[in-house]
């Protein structure tokens, strides 16, 4: 499934769950936004996601200054007052500009579809860490009894893309905690579950880190040979700067495949490497590269 199949995939997916979303002028011309005081609102207890950039915020405060409310948040009853389902942002930016009320629109659902609405809001936004990523996938296998698969079609991901993201809940908390706070990256996590137990988990993965060791090289040493030694270039043996283009085009590549790609220059071509790990990731990556499964 390409990117775009599958935001188009999670915006279907909550608009099934939660009927239509419209932003603040149609929900006010339709009688469906309400002014809801923001003391209100508690935040929803099934939130994935458990770090705020703050630079996201304040500008997102000086959007709302701006150009006000262009799309309600969404609250369900609860106790007295509302719990969020959608728009945790939106609240906390309105609220540092000393805002008392906000627009909202009230759903009424249950547990499970409001797990899966705060999943699906982050993934579209790309704003979850891929550890919060997969405890949100946790919480819906484990406290309401969903499969893989079913996971994945609610929240727009293939089951193996669903599965890859569990595993790495497999990691010691202290690595989850590095990969959480992008010291490491998936691709490192996954290397990382090649060993054999915790500790020499915990002892690669701080070397990944102290030492700056690419995918590549930390999947070496996890294979039990010694990661290469990076040979100095250019004037007076210093390492040669890395290429901003190349990195640029991998990271770019990275997002889209969800998984490693290496981009190697030589002289005007190049080589691209996909890193895969298991039969289900290469079904996965080639999906997505080709647009569908791959019938060879």
């Amino acid at each position: 499934m390409t990117e775009k199949a599958a935001r188009r995939r999670l915006g279907r997916g909550l608009e099934a769950l939660l009927g239509p979303t419209a932003n603040t002028v149609e929900a006010r011309a339709d009688g469906s936004l309400r002014q809801i005081p923001l003391q209100e609102i508690r935040p929803n207890p099934y939130q994935p996601r458990h770090q705020f950039d703050e630079t996201a915020l304040a500008d997102l405060s000086a959007s709302l200054e701006s150009a006000g409310l262009l799309q309600p948040v969404v609250v369900r009853p609860a106790n007295g007052g509302f719990e969020l389902i959608a728009g945790e942002r939106r609240v906390r930016a309105a609220e540092r500009l000393g805002w008392t009320e906000i627009g909202a629109v009230v759903r009424d659902v249950d547990d499970r579809t409001l797990l899966t609405l705060a999943l699906v809001e982050n993934l579209q936004r790309d704003a979850l860490s891929p550890i919060d990523e997969a405890r949100g996938y946790q919480r819906l296998v484990e406290e309401f009894h969903v499969s893989h698969g079913d996971v994945g079609s609610l929240v727009g991901r293939s089951r193996p893309a669903v599965a890859n993201a569990l595993r790495l809940l497999r990691l010691p908390p202290d690595v989850q905690d590095l990969v959480h706070q992008g010291a490491l990256s998936t691709g490192h996590a996954r290397a990382l579950l090649q060993l054999p137990d915790a500790g020499a988990m915990q002892l690669l993965a701080r070397r990944a880190v102290d030492d700056g060791l690419s995918v590549r090289e930390l999947e070496a040493v996890a294979r039990g040979a010694r990661a290469p030694q990076r040979r100095p270039r250019g004037a007076k043996g210093l390492p040669r700067k890395p290429d901003v283009e190349v990195r640029r085009v991998e990271d770019a590549l990275r997002r889209h495949l969800k998984t490693d790609v290496y981009v190697t220059r030589r002289g005007k071509g190049g080589r691209i490497g996909v890193s895969y790990y298991s039969n289900d990731d290469l079904a996965r990556v080639l999906e997505v590269i080709l647009g569908g499964p791959f019938d060879g």
